[in-house]
């Protein structure tokens, strides 16, 4: 069976990498936790504020990796304690997020349960490049 691409035109070179970032879109976990905002601070400037409440600074990570934004928690059991009524998990999490290209992680700061994750757009700098034509074949 093959698959239909949206990006299959002759017309569209060089494409195919917007159809692998709507592949890990569409393969991204739907899990609602931790609960998240995004928001836009400038025309080049977003912030990613998630819930993180009961989580310390250690038990979080943020990274880049190949164009997304990956945040994970865990949480770890505390030793000796014995529970009546466990209400509040200790629970891990994996969040992940697709950039564009030219969007890079600027800051991550944790405040009050909350963890705002800025992000930067690169300004583009219209480039206009002549290419010389040679007589003869190409080699």
């Amino acid at each position: 069976m093959s698959r239909l691409s949206l990006f299959n035109s002759p017309l569209l070179l060089g494409f195919d990498h917007f159809e692998r970032a709507l592949d890990r879109v569409s393969k991204i976990s739907s899990d609602g936790y931790p609960p998240y905002n995004i928001e836009q601070l400038s025309e080049n400037a977003l912030r990613i504020t998630l819930a993180v409440a009961g989580f310390s600074k250690d038990e979080l990570s943020v990274t880049e990796e190949d164009h997304q934004l990956v945040v994970r928690g865990k949480q770890s059991e505390p030793d000796g304690k014995t529970f009546l009524h466990r209400g509040i998990a200790a629970r891990q999490f994996l969040r992940s997020f697709v950039l564009a290209d030219g969007i890079e992680v600027a800051a991550a700061a944790l405040e009050n349960g909350l963890l705002k994750i800025d992000l930067a757009r690169k300004p583009i700098q219209p480039s206009v490049r002549t290419v010389e034509i040679k007589t003869g074949g190409l080699s």
